[in-house]
């Protein structure tokens, strides 16, 4: 799969490379911030525990923030969508024992129609430190606008990430309701920090 934005540093991250991904992945899991901070956000969906919702993960990568969606919502049914086929090989080996309640997308989020084969529409889209990877708030503010196009009415889209680096989540905001977002907030203004957006 090519990536679509041609500008896009793929010497800073190639996750299409085995090797790489493997690092990554060992890396990622000791990061002592993570969990709390995800447990902070899904604190924020207003679901009950039992829920049976419809959950999107965007970047999700091998599978970090669908792993707390599950221990959240236990019932959900998630679908964790990358751009990276080497990270969806991994996150389906971690979730086998869940079966067809975690479903896997390969899609480019630079790509226009990236949403296309996601089969929505979804009560919850969530995504941990993986959207601020596009860089530019051009393409950020689109995936903003494809995450509300396939959330249900009243749907929520919760996402943790490095806004600090990416402008501000300040910025983030605002382009949540350029988006259409009938309400969008900071949570949570740190590194990493939370947004919060209402459809």
């Amino acid at each position: 799969m090519t990536q679509q934005n041609p500008n896009f540093n793929t010497a800073e991250h190639d996750w299409h490379s085995a090797e790489y991904v493997d690092e990554w992945i060992a890396r990622d899991v000791t990061r002592a911030e993570r969990p709390g901070t995800l447990q902070e956000m899904l604190a924020i969906a207003p679901f009950p525990k039992d829920a049976k919702i419809r959950v999107l993960d965007v970047g999700g990568g091998n599978g970090q923030v669908t792993e707390a969606v599950l221990k959240a919502f236990p019932n959900a049914q998630v679908t964790l969508q990358d751009y990276s086929q080497l990270m969806l090989d991994r996150a389906a080996k971690r979730f086998a024992k869940y079966g067809n309640q975690v479903t896997y997308v390969l899609s480019d989020l630079f790509d226009p129609k990236w949403t296309a084969s996601l089969k929505g529409p979804f009560d919850m889209a969530v995504s941990g430190i993986a959207i601020h990877n596009l860089r530019e708030m051009e393409p950020i503010t689109s995936v903003y606008a494809g995450i509300r196009g396939v959330l249900k009415p009243g749907g929520v889209f919760l996402n943790c990430d490095h806004f600090a680096g990416c402008g501000g989540i300040a910025l983030h905001v605002d382009a949540l309701k350029t988006a259409g977002y009938k309400k969008a907030e900071a949570v949570k203004d740190a590194k990493p920090g939370i947004s919060a957006a209402y459809n």
